[in-house]
């Protein structure tokens, strides 16, 4: 089925749709989080305990991380389209064996297939969006992948919250089934969108990558400067780049290529080691250490905590491509490491040791200010990641690579997001059993770290074209991040047209063959 020409002529259309692939991965995060403290769950599953249930949340990101890992592959031989249509299609499989899991080993296999599918999109659609959308645009477009995490942990989380009310074990399967709608609209609804007008250059579909450009960003006129302007960019570096031969992961060690790698796979890390997730999967465990033990009065807080996610993901969205990527990332690694380390410092100040429903935690009790201190400053940090980090870590490696290892790049990237979200699954549950309030502080350092790390080797990529970050990195101070300059890499449509005949009269002008391009 071809794409509605009518539909693809809204880029904000085109791109936000396929932000449905992210919502997948909010679904998830929420769908656990929702059920830690839910009789039926634990009885169904034999009251797992922080190991196994540690086991089981990381069960998906071990899935995700082999889904970023298989795009390397299907983002260059299927397409950025296609591959967001299978990552539905596999979501719907795994929600369908979480549903009607019935043990342990069960449920886990079903969350492995949820993540691989969770990894396939989360890689996948940066890159889709990132190439259909103009850089004045772009980071607002490829930021609405984290509001759609956001929207997913809300409404799976309130479908959690509702149904927490139902008996047995219809309070968890019900939401575990109703997660496969937003896949099924995703798949079928991709089917109306155009494919990648960068993969369709680098395919040979000329004529119909034109085509896709002007509807997306010309009303469908392909003569449009802007129009002109990309689509020669892009066909001059779809063309040099298949002088430099086939595409290989060897392409990720050739010159310039390395440190864009690791910039990529890094920003993914810290995400991660942000603590941000922990602050999601884990939020029941991290109230019950403030001392909010009540389960319906968590889950109200714990609400409150998705909402504040969702709503200052906006501002971001709104104005990511005038604050510019390294002051949202300074800025955020700071308040989060600031605001972390406030939750660590009062957990140790006045919490002890003590017994929940069987279990050992370190809780703070008999001081509700102490309580209140913790909840807002958990509420603090989850603002700060969602106006800062949270956008930007999907945004950046999305625009830091050229065509030839894009695919590849993004996918080690998002995949760096997946191992570490894995391994944290794991550690966090058993981490708060036993080192307690300062698992706070091991985060928060992480934070200063990233600050330190961004401050010196991440340049700044707002406003340009994916091909003009490219030559970014071909300056020789890249490694000097703050002293890139707005201009590095601008290009004009005089610099990407076929080189011009000066005319009798001395205006420039086009010969034929450059016209019939």
């Amino acid at each position: 089925m071809g794409y509605n020409a009518k539909i693809a002529s809204n880029p904000y259309v085109v791109g936000s749709f396929a932000c449905i692939g992210g919502g997948l991965f909010g679904l998830d995060i929420s769908s656990m989080s929702g059920v830690l403290n839910n009789e039926a769950y634990l009885k169904q599953f034999h009251f797992p305990g922080p190991s196994a249930q540690g086991a089981i949340v990381a069960a998906m990101p071990a899935g995700s991380f082999l889904g970023a890992l298989a795009v390397t592959q299907l983002a260059d031989r299927i397409g950025r389209k296609k591959t967001i249509i299978l990552a539905g299609i596999v979501w719907v499989m795994g929600s369908i064996l979480q549903c009607a899991s019935v043990n342990r080993g069960m449920l886990v296999v079903g969350r492995i297939i949820s993540g691989i599918s969770v990894g396939l999109a989360s890689a996948v659609v940066p890159i889709y969006q990132s190439e259909i959308t103009a850089p004045a645009i772009r980071g607002r477009m490829v930021s609405l992948q984290q509001w759609s995490i956001t929207w997913g942990i809300l409404i799976q989380y309130f479908v959690q919250f509702g149904c927490s009310y139902i008996d047995g074990v219809a309070s968890f399967r019900i939401p575990w089934g109703l997660q496969m709608i937003p896949a099924i609209i995703l798949s079928l609804g991709m089917l109306f969108f155009p494919e990648s007008p960068r993969f369709l250059l680098d395919t040979g579909r000329d004529e119909k990558a034109l085509q896709v450009l002007a509807d997306l960003h010309g009303g469908g006129d392909k003569t449009n400067e802007l129009v002109v302007l990309e689509y020669e960019e892009i066909k001059q570096q779809v063309l040099y780049e298949r002088t430099q031969g086939a595409k290989s992961y060897l392409d990720l060690l050739k010159p310039g290529n390395p440190r864009r790698v690791m910039l990529g796979m890094s920003i993914q890390m810290w995400s991660q080691l942000s603590g941000m997730n922990v602050m999601m999967y884990y939020i029941v465990y991290v109230f019950q250490g403030a001392g909010l033990t009540g389960r319906r009065s968590n889950l109200i807080a714990d609400s409150v905590q998705y909402i504040l996610n969702v709503a200052l993901t906006v501002p971001a969205i709104i104005y990511i491509d005038k604050w510019g990527r390294r002051p949202m990332l300074l800025t955020g690694t700071l308040l989060m490491g600031f605001w972390l380390f406030l939750v660590g410092g009062l957990q140790a100040r006045f919490g002890h040791w003590g017994e929940l429903n069987g279990n050992r935690v370190w809780a703070i009790t008999d001081n509700s200010a102490a309580t209140r201190a913790v909840i807002v400053c958990s509420y603090l940090f989850v603002c700060s990641f969602a106006i800062t980090m949270g956008p930007v870590s999907w945004t950046y490696p999305a625009e830091l690579y050229s065509l030839k290892v894009r695919g590849k790049a993004v996918s080690l990237a998002t995949a760096s997001n997946w191992a570490f979200n894995t391994a944290l699954a794991f550690v966090v549950p058993p981490g708060l059993n036993t080192i307690a309030w300062k698992t706070y502080f091991i985060f928060g350092t992480f934070n200063f770290a990233a600050f330190i790390h961004i401050l010196f080797m991440y340049p700044e990529t707002v406003g340009r074209s994916l091909e003009e970050v490219e030559e970014i990195f071909k300056q020789g101070h890249t490694f000097a991040a703050w002293k890139i300059g707005k201009d590095v890499g601008k290009k004009t449509l005089e610099d990407v047209l076929p080189k011009t005949k000066q005319s009798p009269g001395g205006e420039d002008s086009i010969d034929k063959k450059s016209e019939s391009a």
